[in-house]
């Protein structure tokens, strides 16, 4: 799980350097919140599995899927904040949303 989060981070950097080159300042601070967006919600998501894993030795089914749909909403409610609070850069932001969740899938090229 830290390694999804860390790859998730390294692509929000690079993400938000990429989207600064194309779309200025604007478009770095867009592509960042939508990396922070995208993260917070996966990093409380780790940790709720994590300790529920220790506290009991395993985590269900309905543990997961309570979690994950928490992690969505978390999500959606976010990234409606951002866009109430700041003028985004759509492309940008979306950009860097795509970029962040995709990020999650390289974790599993490579065994630990």
């Amino acid at each position: 799980m830290k390694k999804t989060l860390y790859l998730q981070l390294c692509a929000a950097a690079l993400a938000a350097c990429l989207a600064a080159l194309f779309a200025g300042m604007r478009g770095a601070v867009s592509a960042a919140l939508a990396g922070a967006i995208c993260i917070l919600p996966s990093a409380w998501f780790a940790l709720r599995l994590s300790l529920r894993a220790r506290r009991s030795g395993s985590v269900s089914s309905a543990d997961f899927f309570i979690g994950e749909f928490v992690k969505v909403a978390t999500t959606l409610a976010l990234l409606v904040v951002a866009v109430k609070l700041y003028a985004v850069h759509w492309p940008s932001l979306l950009f860097g949303m795509a970029i962040v969740l995709q990020a999650s899938f390289l974790a599993f090229w490579k065994k630990s």
